[in-house]
């Protein structure tokens, strides 16, 4: 990533990782991503703004170096997840006299993961503020968004928010400003889906506490800046509500077609009557696009069929995500077929816990459905139907 001035300076240091494609050996990365770093220079002190992935090291350094960096006074962590502090030992290497400024959390974190000494640590308070001679960070502690030790960094004199992880989305742009905002909604909403949303409760009441601030800019730690703050705020204030939109999705597996053969009819009875659908074939689908799919959603219907006495394995993986992610959907039901037994709905039932929804009563048949099983998800389209908002 080119070294860019944001504000008189404030410059953006990170680097681009435009061929990644799993984060976390979890998450797919379709546009791969950034690793967001900032350099503050004030009138006596400078100040570095989160680090890089430890893969990207030098390409930090570099950029340091072009601009002609030869001390750094302050390593500002925001969170300790390495794709961010993972360059710290390495800048702490090449600037000896920097302190790394973060929260007691942080500091216990940093010094686990990467083993930095603890005599290098500067920890501050939530409020607490940094004088750069000119520039004043405000230091916002934020626990669970997404880590426990997480905080915002708020540079005041040039209004500007450098939230980390929060507000960010992962998408390897040669932008620097979020000038698509279709392209930027979509992948920092899929950011929130994947990584934010079992959080939505804590990040709630951190959007409402940053109202009080006047913001211009906001710089996360992945994608594009945001010069229209408005813009991600107003997007994540819809995600991180209790509302959700009537659209039902349907996570499925079918094996020799008989829970195939459910899903299309229960497809086209829903479109029928103009119930918004979105059916995600689980040997097909990137699992984003189903989190995504789920920040809105009112409804779940699991398809599967049975294997083993139980739900599909992909089917297992999807529930089992689906409870992590803790969505803030309303309904949810199962159906699919067996051969000769099973406990597959009471499986998914106990793998569904965190979810805090009404579940409408099954549709589980046996073999290939029929005209009497049809009738029956007939019968779970109008439950759908009548608790339509």
């Amino acid at each position: 990533m080119a070294v860019r001035e944001i504000k008189t300076g404030v410059f953006s240091v990170g680097a681009l990782d435009w061929d990644r494609r799993l984060f976390d050996e979890l998450i797919p990365l379709p546009d791969g991503t950034s690793y967001n770093a900032y350099l503050i220079k004030g009138k006596e002190k400078t100040a570095l703004i989160d680090t890089v992935d430890p893969t990207k090291g030098a390409e930090l350094e570099v950029n340091l170096q072009t601009l002609g960096v030869k001390k750094i006074d302050y390593v500002i962590c925001n969170h300790a997840e390495q794709d961010h502090s993972g360059a710290i030992p390495k800048i702490l290497e090449i600037y000896p006299e920097a302190k790394v400024v973060t929260n007691e959390k942080c500091k216990e974190l940093l010094i686990k993961l990467l083993l930095i000494p603890e005599e290098k640590f500067q920890v501050i308070k939530d409020g607490e503020m940094l004088s750069l001679g000119g520039k004043t960070l405000e230091f916002i502690i934020a626990p669970w968004a997404h880590w426990p030790e997480t905080m915002l960094t708020y540079l005041k004199e040039d209004k500007m928010l450098f939230p980390c992880d929060l507000l960010g989305s992962h998408l390897a742009t040669s932008s620097l400003y979020a000038i698509d905002e279709s392209k930027a909604y979509t992948s920092a909403k899929r950011y929130y889906a994947e990584i934010m949303m079992p959080f939505r409760t804590s990040i709630k009441k951190h959007l409402e506490r940053i109202k009080g601030i006047e913001i211009e800019i906001i710089a996360p730690s992945h994608g594009p800046i945001y010069q229209k703050p408005k813009f991600i705020l107003q997007a994540y204030e819809d995600w991180v509500s209790d509302d959700v939109q009537n659209e039902v999705i349907i996570p499925y597996v079918s094996m020799h077609g008989s829970t195939e053969k459910m899903v299309s009819y229960f497809l086209e009875s829903l479109m029928k009557r103009n119930i918004t659908v979105k059916p995600f074939n689980l040997t097909k689908t990137d699992i984003g696009e189903l989190a995504m799919a789920l920040v809105d959603a009112s409804t779940i219907v699991i398809a599967s069929p049975t294997v083993l006495g139980g739900a599909h394995p992909s089917v297992i993986y999807a529930a089992y995500l689906v409870n992590a992610l803790r969505p803030k959907t309303r309904f949810v039901s199962v159906i699919g077929s067996y051969g000769w037994g099973g406990k597959m709905v009471e499986q998914l039932a106990g793998m569904l816990t965190n979810l805090k929804v009404e579940v409408f009563e099954p549709v589980i048949i046996k073999g290939y459905p029929t005209e009497e099983n049809f009738k029956l998800l007939d019968n779970l389209v109008d439950k759908i139907q009548n608790n339509l908002l």
